[in-house]
Order: C-alpha cells, then structure tokens, then sequence
C-alpha cells in the first residue's frame, strides 16, 4: 500500500525531515531509520489528514466564491471590457483560465500566508516560491522566483509586481499549533474506539503443557501467529495443544457513541481552522441548515475583506495614482456568489426597477442573464408613486405660504 508521496521532504504540510531528526537520538549516521515505529510514522497519516481536509475544504469554498466573481474595468468612470477585463474574468495566462489562476492564487496565499503574481509578456503568473528582501524606504525585492519548472533570473521589485500578505500573523501556523495539542484527544479516542471492539479471552495454559521443552516456541507460535489469524478471519477454527484452553468472553457491544465522539473532535478542528480565516463553520462543515445566512457571513465577515485586498493592490499596481485621478480602475462585484431564485426575489426586482435605482440590464446582469440591446432596456424608470413633498404640495394646489398661515 501506498502510504504517502513524498517529495521535497514534505508531505501535505509535513516536514518528513524533521520528523525524522526529532525521532533518532544519539549518532544520526549509525542509527536506523527502521528503529522508528512503523505504527507512529503511519499513524501519522490519520492525524494530517484531518488537519489538511478542514484547511483545503475552507480555501477550496474561498476560492470557488472568488472564482464566481466578476472583475470589471472602468475607464473615465465608466465600465470597459477590455483586454484588462478579458485578462481578470477569461484568461490571465496561457495555460491557465481565470478560475484556474485564482485557484491557484488563493491557495498561496492562505497556505503561505503571502502570494506573488508576476507579469511576463503580457501574462499574469503566480510564482510558486520565491524569496523575499524588505526594506523599509525602497521596493522590496523578490529573487528567485519560480513558476512551474521555469527560475526567473531577473530580480522583480515591489513596483512591478503583485504582492499579498494575508495577515500579519500566519493563522495556518496558529492553527497548526492548536491541533498539535488537539490531534492527542483524537489519537486517543480513536485508540479507545478499536480497543473497545477488538476480541477478547482467557488462555489457561496447564502445568503439563508449560513442562515441555519446546513450550516457549509453541507458545509464541500459538499466540503470535495462529490466534493472530483466527481473530483476523471471518470463519476459521482454532486447533489447541493438550493443556491449552481458550474462553472467549466476547467483544464490548458499543452504539455508536464513540464514533460520535471521534467525528465531534474532527468537527472542532474544522470549526477553529474556519474560526482563523473568518469562515462560517456551518459551510465547512457542510451543514445545509440556515445555508442563506451562512452565506451571508462568508460574504460580509471573509469574502468582502478579501476582494477588497486583491482590489486595493491590483489597482495601485497596474493603474496607479494616474490612473485613478482619471477614473480608471478595476472592481470585484460579489454579486454573483450568492445564487438567486428569480421566484424568491421578483418583488425586490420590481421595487429596484420602479424607484429608479436600476436598469432592466443592471438587474439582468445580476441574475446572470445577458443584456437586451436595446435602448429602454438601459434607461431608468420610477412610478408615479414616488414623487418629492413640493411636487406633492404643487399638485394638491398648496403652496408654502398657505401652509405657513394655517390659511
């Protein structure tokens, strides 16, 4: 069985070396690896696993909203669909589409707790590692900077390329840091659960059988290997020796209480990962109950503060003061991440539309459906219903001096 794919000494986070040195003692170079217990290192695999599921699940879901969204371009303050606009919503670069490049991007950026978007020839790419100089007066400088197979030997500066930190703490290191004292009550439950449910017996061994001389090597033999196989198998007969007797006393019958237990810790893991990054619990966890609201949260507590820090930093970059002064910049509307049932929302349609607030195509565009080319469907509309106090007072035939007279 394949246990793990290791490479570069890291498995899902996992720093094998290090695991490694923490666990010989004395003389590394005369001691063998094969003194690590086989149990521990594999074990290990149930404890990342958990810890990765809850992290890559949140940022999956982040990167999905964000992939929902849309990136519109305005020039002189008014909304263009450009090459900009064709870069951000279809393709950023050649091997990647948009949603792709954003993937890839918010997996950086949560996992390393920074991301680095590079441009070359007209292509956005995100680097995959690189290394980083700060200064506090000058650009910083990036070296070293590595997309897929390919080493940049050129130095980028802060100027010239997009740079994100997530926060000011690495939360994924916090988060890491509770697990490491969460993950024992997990390994103990889990313990605890296969303990309860495995066989159990009384072996009476008589005075005749213990007087043999081979007795030593019938007894691990018995033990060891055929109880070892007769436990295992789901029909097998146990052959025993004159002087041996085996009682089964059964196996613990237990509901299912203690896996409750196991997937209660689990869900906690996913609840504080979630916690750390602003993430509604209730969506990590996949619950479908009060779904609206939850969405609600991810929009206004994690995915707004989000687009707003891809925003700021992409219109600096690639519009700048210049830029803004002319009313030229970039927007991500999050519209789109929630999904509309025209039913559900048919009555606000119509006030949107009849206080004068929206256009036809504005409200088309928001529930996904393609602009009518056609004049009135871009003009604004109000009812009769809505109308100023003095226009009010004009037509009932009042006027203010009336009014302030009491005449």
């Amino acid at each position: 069985m394949e246990y793990a794919n290791i490479k570069g000494g890291e498995y899902l986070g996992f720093d094998f070396w290090r695991f490694i040195k923490e666990r010989l003692s004395g003389d590394t170079e005369k001691v063998s690896v094969q003194q690590i217990d086989e149990t521990e290192f594999f074990g290990l695999a149930d404890e990342i696993y958990v810890r990765e599921i809850a992290f890559w699940s949140i940022v999956n879901k982040i990167a999905g909203a964000l992939s929902k969204c849309e990136f519109k371009t305005y020039m002189d303050h008014k909304e263009v669909k450009g090459m900009e606009y064709y870069t951000w919503n279809i393709e950023p670069n050649k091997n990647q589409n948009s949603a792709a490049f954003l993937q890839k991007l918010i997996s950086k950026l949560y996992r390393e707790n920074e991301c680095l978007v590079i441009e070359i020839n007209g292509q956005l790419l995100v680097a995959d590692s690189f290394q980083k100089k700060t200064y506090a007066l000058y650009d910083y400088a990036f070296t070293g900077v590595t997309v897929d197979e390919l080493t940049f030997e050129k130095t980028f500066y802060q100027k010239e390329v997009l740079y994100w930190e997530l926060n000011n703490k690495d939360m994924r290191k916090l988060v890491n840091g509770i697990y490491d004292s969460y993950k024992l009550m997990i390994a103990y439950g889990m313990k605890s659960y296969k303990k309860s449910r495995g066989n159990r017996g009384i072996l009476d061994i008589g005075s005749l059988a213990e007087g043999k001389e081979n007795f030593k090597e019938t007894y691990e033999a018995l033990v060891n290997e055929r109880f070892k196989r007769f436990f295992n198998a789901d029909n097998a007969v146990l052959p025993l020796f004159e002087g041996y007797k085996y009682t089964d006393i059964g196996s613990k019958t237990y509901s299912n209480e203690g896996t409750r237990d196991i997937r209660a810790m689990i869900d906690d893991v996913t609840d504080f990962t979630a916690h750390a990054f602003s993430f509604p619990p209730a969506l990590a966890k996949g619950d479908v109950q009060d779904t609206s609201k939850a969405i609600d949260e991810l929009l206004t507590l994690c995915l707004d503060p989000l687009v707003n820090t891809l925003q700021t930093e992409i219109n600096r970059k690639r519009n700048g003061y210049e830029g803004f002064k002319k009313g030229n910049y970039l927007k991500i509307v999050t519209t789109a991440v929630k999904h509309i049932d025209l039913f559900d929302v048919s009555t606000s349609i119509d006030k949107l539309i009849s206080s004068g607030a929206f256009c036809i195509n504005d409200i088309r565009k928001v529930i996904g459906e393609e602009a009518i080319e056609e004049e009135w469907a871009n003009q604004h509309f109000i009812t009769k219903n809505y109308s100023t106090v003095q226009d009010l007072l004009e037509s009932l035939g009042l006027n203010e001096k009336k009014m302030e007279g009491g005449k």
